[in-house]
């Protein structure tokens, strides 16, 4: 399968590796290409970048949830031939988990996938060292898999002294970004802003779009996408499909719960349910034929008060819980359900109130990294297995339960957590399903047995 692709990747984190992306995938579009978008990692906030700003397919690759075939399966599972994929690396090109481990690295995931990568370098406040930096790189890059540099934050003319001194070392130089005016993002605890908060995001990148053009030969880059190596199908695991009615579960969906994995809620429809999407913050009601409730992550600290007022969907939501209908809830969904959620100021806004506490932001990052869960009484899990996620917050509830163990992968230490039960599986960790499709299946099982129980 012929697939044109390229990684964007760096040295470190904040070398500019969205914004370059970005200017790549709205240049393509324009030159008239079919592209996608791949993010290497867990972070769901730059996929929401390319989809809702450019109107670009994107999704999440990670070699740490699914390993080596899986992930390339999820790849090719979304592109077609002939279409071009542009990759967004995550950190440094070479860190993975605990930083020193391979798997869930953006060097890992162009192995696995057989991307070239073009090394994005942060070239301000540097000159004639850019050289040993990147020869350094391409020592270690065992795999040849780098097979350009682009400049960033440097102008035209500098960087046109700089790069046969780069090129020297047998890699292309494939053009130079000066610092633009355009090319900020701005940023907040949980990563950048959502898309839809950005005043004239579309104005902006077009313009850093028209820089990138100007300044960057798309037609090096397109060579270099275009000679990469044909990837064999990889048969993707077939799903049981599942007859009669499909369950319905109520996805809260809106500018305060917006951090899904596309794979996941494709998962939940290959396993036979049906998501109807409602609004926490401007519906009054759940779906009336709602058979189950997934609270995703996102941002309920920034739409407290709103969230507060909305009485009719708080008192919904504990109906739900009394009536023991399946609920899964990840960080700002697990915030949601407490008494109420208490923001940096100290201002308090009510909240759903299924589970006991106040939850307060401590000004700290509380936890972050992968891990790997187990529940301690199997429910939405088979007996023995465990089911991978990511955790990245600042705020922490005084009861973050205890009926399932997370164990860090990289250091083996554990800790308890996740309020879980037959019915409710709640807690900060978000979930990959596809690490272990037995969650989703036993979630639509659970909706499935709700519905016919409600029904008879």
């Amino acid at each position: 399968m012929k697939i044109g692709r390229v990684m964007i990747a760096a040295p470190k984190s904040g070398s500019g590796k969205t914004i370059l992306t970005c200017g790549l995938l709205l240049a393509l579009l324009k030159a008239g290409r079919q592209v996608v978008s791949v993010k290497c990692g867990p972070d769901y906030i730059d996929p929401m970048f390319h989809e809702k700003a450019l109107g670009i397919p994107g999704k999440n690759l990670d070699t740490f949830f699914t390993g080596e075939e899986q992930t390339r399966a999820l790849f090719l599972r979304d592109v077609k031939e002939g279409d071009l994929a542009v990759f967004e690396g995550v950190m440094g090109l070479f860190d993975g988990l605990s930083g020193i481990r391979p798997e869930g690295s953006s060097y890992h995931l162009a192995q696995v996938t057989q991307t070239p990568i073009l090394l994005a370098v942060d070239a301000k406040g540097m000159g004639r060292s850019l050289v040993p930096l990147v020869a350094g790189f391409l020592a270690y890059d065992k795999a040849h898999l780098i097979k350009g540099v682009l400049l960033n934050r440097i102008s035209p003319a500098y960087a046109e002294r700089l790069s046969p001194l780069i090129e020297e070392l047998g890699v292309p130089v494939v053009g130079c970004f000066p610092e633009h005016p355009g090319a900020c993002l701005e940023s907040r605890h949980l990563g950048l802003v959502l898309p839809g908060e950005l005043q004239g995001l579309r104005k902006r990148l077009e313009a850093v779009a028209g820089q990138f053009q100007e300044s960057v030969s798309l037609e090096k880059i397109l060579k270099i996408m275009e000679e990469a190596a044909p990837l064999s199908p990889v048969p993707f695991p077939p799903v049981p499909q599942r007859q009669g009615e499909r369950p319905v579960i109520a996805v809260a969906r809106d500018a305060a719960f917006c951090f899904y994995y596309r794979d996941n809620l494709r998962l939940l429809e290959e396993m036979g349910a049906r998501l109807s999407y409602f609004s926490p913050l401007s519906d009054k009601a759940l779906p009336e034929d709602a058979d189950a409730v997934l609270l995703g992550g996102g941002y309920p600290e920034l739409y407290g008060e709103t969230l507060g007022n909305n009485r009719e969907m708080l008192a919904a939501i504990r109906c739900a819980a009394e009536k023991k209908m399946p609920m899964v809830a990840e960080c700002g969904g697990f915030l949601y359900l407490h008494q109420a959620i208490e923001d940096r100021e100290g201002r308090r806004f009510p909240m759903a109130g299924v589970l006991p506490g106040v939850c307060r932001d401590t000004g700290k990052l509380v936890r972050f990294g992968y891990v790997e869960l187990e529940e301690k009484a199997p429910s939405f899990l088979p007996p023995g297995q465990r089911i991978k996620g990511h955790e990245f917050h600042y705020y922490d509830s005084p009861e973050n339960g205890t009926d399932c163990t997370a164990r860090k992968p990289g250091t083996g230490k554990s800790c308890p957590c996740v309020v879980a039960d037959e019915n409710r599986f709640l807690g900060f960790p978000h979930l990959y399903y596809p690490s272990n499709p037995s969650f989703a299946r036993l979630f639509v099982e659970k909706a499935m047995r709700f519905g016919l129980r409600k029904k008879g």
